[in-house]
């Protein structure tokens, strides 16, 4: 993680072919015991206090950093996204949740709505879903030919060669869900008036089609796991220790260091004039419930 060292020069590129071995696929399943919220709000505080570090050396540096966010329905990618969000900057982690295209989108190239999101220097996007709706649900459901998946299948590797060799970090995280898991969460979605908004007919479809989305997935994993852009597979039939795993993980990815920073001093206070109200009035005032 974060160490105090001299922080490079702004022109040097960030590359993880350079700096991470990629990991073989393997399959999931952690089998730990469940931790306590407790102890796991302690373990994100730590992890949130390092991607608040890498936020300050990614300005530094200059560097841009691209995490795509692809699983099952239900897996926790938006919960997962949130955290890394909670405590960092909007102007430097930026979250990226494409609606379905529009009329003219349809028209454009395939990957052309996902490439105007891509970061400037300093910036880090968090795609919650990408280009790889075209090998996942888009063929799953029908909303493409088989010929578009394949060709798409094909083109992705060059597409992110091409990212990378840019200078651009591209990291990709898949959230696997077992289907009991999967059904227990859809089941409490139905309950809780608060995931409501989380109930589609997508939604509906993911469950009834579990197998073809694995069928698919699996196809697109085993086509476009590169050692230059590899996928990394993330158990989160338990959401808290997937979200620890998936932050640790991509916190190790990235060759950071902390960043010195000239912090102001507190100024002294300057006295009331006599003129000026000690407190604002309004005509409105919300009231504040006990």
């Amino acid at each position: 993680m974060a160490k105090n060292k001299k922080n490079k020069d702004k022109s040097d590129d960030v590359s993880l072919e350079q700096t991470v071995e990629p990991m073989p696929m393997a399959p999931v399943g952690s089998g730990l015991p469940k931790i306590k919220r407790k102890a796991f709000e302690k373990e994100l505080e730590k992890l949130q206090v390092e991607l608040v570090r890498l936020q300050e050396w990614t300005v530094a540096t200059g560097a841009r950093i691209v995490v795509v966010f692809e699983g099952r329905d239900t897996a926790g990618k938006g919960g997962v996204i949130a955290r890394i969000l909670q405590r960092t900057s909007p102007r430097v982690f930026k979250h990226v949740a494409l609606p379905k295209p529009s009329d003219r989108e349809r028209t454009q190239l395939y990957m052309q709505r996902y490439i105007a999101h891509f970061p400037a220097a300093g910036e880090i996007v968090l795609f919650d879903r990408s280009w790889y709706n075209r090998a996942g649900v888009e063929p799953v459901m029908g909303f493409c030919s088989p010929k578009d998946t394949k060709r798409f299948l094909q083109v992705t590797p060059f597409f992110e060669r091409q990212i990378v060799e840019s200078g651009i970090v591209l990291i990709k995280y898949f959230l696997e869900v077992s289907q009991d898991v999967q059904l227990e969460r859809f089941r409490s979605r139905l309950t809780d008036p608060k995931k409501h908004w989380k109930l589609g007919p997508m939604d509906v479809e993911s469950v009834k089609r579990y197998w073809e989305y694995t069928q698919a997935y699996q196809q697109m994993l085993d086509a476009t796991d590169t050692d230059f852009a590899p996928w990394y597979l993330v158990d989160f039939d338990d959401q808290r220790h997937g979200r620890l795993a998936l932050i640790r993980h991509f916190l190790s990815l990235i060759p950071y260091e902390e960043v010195k920073l000239d912090l102001p001093e507190t100024p002294k206070p300057p006295k009331r004039p006599k003129d000026v109200p000690e407190r604002l009035r309004a005509l409105r005032v919300v009231p504040l419930v006990p």
